[in-house]
């Protein structure tokens, strides 16, 4: 009988019944009315923490759009003002071929 003893793996088997004991001592640990306060106390700053970055992120956003309005009427003026040089030159052009004639 004491033979069967002598082929178990005696540190594996203490490892193993450590952690099965630290495993129970953690859940009772972790589901203890402290350890919900603590969570709690994480999950509203983590809230809090997404509130900040959304109005961030949210006015960077308007300001982006902003920016681009902008840029989009800067962009029309100069075309706008590429199309009449065009034209002031063609009607010049045509001035002077009148002229000529």
């Amino acid at each position: 009988m004491l033979k069967c003893f002598e082929c178990i793996n005696w540190k594996k088997t203490g490892i193993f019944a450590a952690g099965v004991a630290f495993g129970t001592a953690g859940i009772k640990v972790l589901s203890s009315k402290d350890a919900k306060k603590v969570y709690t106390n994480c999950t509203a700053a983590a809230l809090r923490a997404k509130e900040c970055v959304m109005k961030t992120v949210n006015m960077v956003q308007e300001n982006a759009e902003d920016i681009y309005a902008d840029a989009k009427n800067i962009n029309d003026e100069r075309k706008a003002a590429e199309e009449a040089m065009n034209c002031e030159d063609t009607s010049e052009e045509v001035t002077t071929n009148e002229i000529s004639d």
